[in-house]
């Protein structure tokens, strides 16, 4: 990072506001403009946090992007995103390995539905086209995922949905690990 840079963190430093419309601006997924993009992690050195592997992981899962492909019932959904580094550099070849619940809230535990892997493009890019997860006790909507940049440590995370009544309750629920979600779209960039 350049020392003249200006970071949100070192801005928040220097006690600096800015009204709102200045803060970012840019496109979505979809190419029409965004109101606000939010500052990505990694200009401030921030890490994806960690969380909880769960007892549903099985290892050895199907190298898919679709996880419909299979016949996992639910609401289509697409979640896109990028894996990048702490200087926000894209992570080529990273191996995302995801799971989860279908629409009905059931884990697949005797075979592979609701669970693939993919690795990055050059990009960093990855792409998974999955279901809404569905409810069940004890939790909010999530899906858990497996990062591991090409030579380094696997990072272990969930992903979340905004304005889900139970994210309030969810004992381990992450506010950093909410995606933004657009439709039948959601987003997120892991930093690792």
């Amino acid at each position: 990072m350049v020392d003249d840079e200006l970071t949100r963190r070192r801005l928040l430093a220097m006690g600096v506001v800015l009204p709102l419309g200045l803060v970012a601006c840019g496109d979505d997924d979809s190419g029409s403009p965004a109101a606000l993009v939010k500052t990505p992690s990694c200009d401030d050195g921030d890490e994806t946090p960690e969380q909880t592997e769960g007892p549903y992981f099985i290892p050895g899962s199907p190298r898919r992007r679709n996880l419909r492909a299979g016949g996992l019932p639910g609401r289509a959904l697409l979640v896109t995103g990028r894996v990048l580094s702490p200087d926000c550099r894209p992570r080529r070849r990273a191996l995302l390995d995801f799971w989860q619940a279908d629409g009905e809230g059931e884990y697949d535990n005797a075979g592979t539905g609701g669970r693939g892997h993919q690795y990055t493009d050059a990009q960093g890019r990855f792409r998974l086209a999955t279901v809404l997860p569905g409810l069940y006790p004890g939790r909010t909507r999530h899906i858990h995922v497996k990062v591991q940049p090409r030579g380094g440590e696997v990072l272990t995370t969930q992903l979340y949905f905004p304005r889900e009544a139970r994210n309030r309750r969810d004992g381990i629920f992450d506010a950093a690990l909410l995606m933004r979600v657009s439709g039948r779209r959601a987003r997120y960039d892991f930093v690792v």
